[in-house]
Formats: structure tokens, C-alpha cells, sequence
């Protein structure tokens, strides 16, 4: 079987592979996230996913491996069409949390799989609807104070005391963490790579 490497070095993303039973190594990509051109957020993230195996394909290639698969993924959440990414300080945490407060968002996550010796390659975007409940000034401070919203897109972790927070979701829970384990695991199971189910 091919090494599976996870272009990441999110533990969220590691988490949720070794919760799979998948076997891999990390090797961040350290990509440019900044994407010159103005695109929608669906566009973004599958494309900020594709570069991301790309660079660890090359990174490994150019040392004469190729019997590996790369597994890159990129999440971000979109309010009204624009995207939330993590907060710069706890008062763009403040004015993000208010702003998805009683409202709807979308998690999307771009997922891009590609064989190390093949043109072979899987990208898709996978979207969930979250629903937050309404926040006073006051429960949105008490969060932020505790550290949890400064590492996150949009600014909340629905699988720390960010859950407190949301009302319900439609769609795969995984994908708000930051990986949509079925949508993976149906993509990695065409590159040969197994999960616990074989």
C-alpha cells in the first residue's frame, strides 16, 4: 500500500485520520494562502487544496519518491457569501462571532487527493450549513477569552466549547471540523488507501 501523506499539520485533520484508522505522515505544504485573482469561496477552497498537494507532490517527487498519495484539504466559513478566515486579534473574533450570532453560515472544505506517480488526481468541495444560536455580548467575551476562537476560521471550534454556540447543523459534522471523513474516505478508498472498514 502507498504512504498516505496529509499536506497539514492541523492536529484537528490528524485526529480525525488516526479516528479512521489511517495510517500517514504529515508534511505541511507552507502554501501562499492568498489567492490573487477574485473567486467565490467554493473556487477558493478547492483551489487553495489543489496547490497544497502540489507542493507536497513536488516537495516529495524532487527527492526521488513516488510511491505515496497526498491528501490536502482547506476549510473556511462563508457568512453571506464572504469568507470568515481565522480572526487577526480577539476584537476581529468579537465582530466575526457577532456577526454569525441567531444567523446561518456554510463550512466549506475543499479536499484534493493526488497519486504520487500518476496524473491521477480527486478534488471536491464539501459544504454544511450551521446554524448559531443568538449570542449576547457577554457569552461571546467569556468564549474568547478562553483561546479557543483564535486559531479557528470563522472563529469558533464546533468541537470544543464552540458547540455550546451552535444550534444545529445540516450536513457531515466532520466537514465543520475540518475534514469530511466519508467524502475522504470514498476518495482515499480509489487510490487504494483503507480506513478501519478496510
Amino acid at each position: 500500500m502507498k504512504q498516505l501523506i496529509l499536506a497539514s499539520q492541523s492536529p484537528r485533520r490528524e485526529m480525525l485520520l488516526k479516528q479512521i484508522g489511517v495510517s500517514f505522515k504529515t508534511h505541511p505544504s507552507n502554501i501562499d494562502e492568498n489567492m490573487t485573482e477574485n473567486v467565490g469561496p467554493e473556487d477558493y477552497v478547492r483551489s487553495v487544496a489543489e496547490r497544497k498537494a502540489f507542493k507536497v507532490k513536488e516537495y516529495f517527487c524532487s527527492r526521488g519518491h513516488n510511491f505515496f498519495v497526498v491528501l490536502a484539504a482547506d476549510t473556511v466559513v462563508v457568512h453571506e457569501g464572504v469568507i470568515l478566515g481565522k480572526p487577526a486579534d480577539e476584537d476581529h473574533a468579537f465582530e466575526m462571532l457577532s456577526r454569525l450570532s441567531g444567523r446561518w453560515h456554510e463550512v466549506m472544505t475543499g479536499v484534493s487527493v493526488l497519486d504520487g506517480d500518476e496524473d491521477k488526481k480527486l478534488t471536491c468541495v464539501e459544504i454544511t450549513k450551521v446554524k448559531m444560536r443568538d449570542l449576547s455580548p457577554d457569552e461571546i467575551w467569556k468564549y474568547i477569552r478562553t483561546g479557543e476562537p483564535l486559531d479557528k476560521a470563522g472563529a469558533y471550534g464546533i468541537q470544543g466549547i464552540g458547540a455550546l454556540m451552535v444550534e444545529r447543523i445540516e450536513g457531515c459534522f466532520y466537514n465543520v471540523v475540518g475534514l469530511p471523513l466519508h467524502r475522504v474516505s470514498v476518495m482515499l478508498s480509489q487510490f487504494g488507501i483503507k480506513t478501519v472498514l478496510g
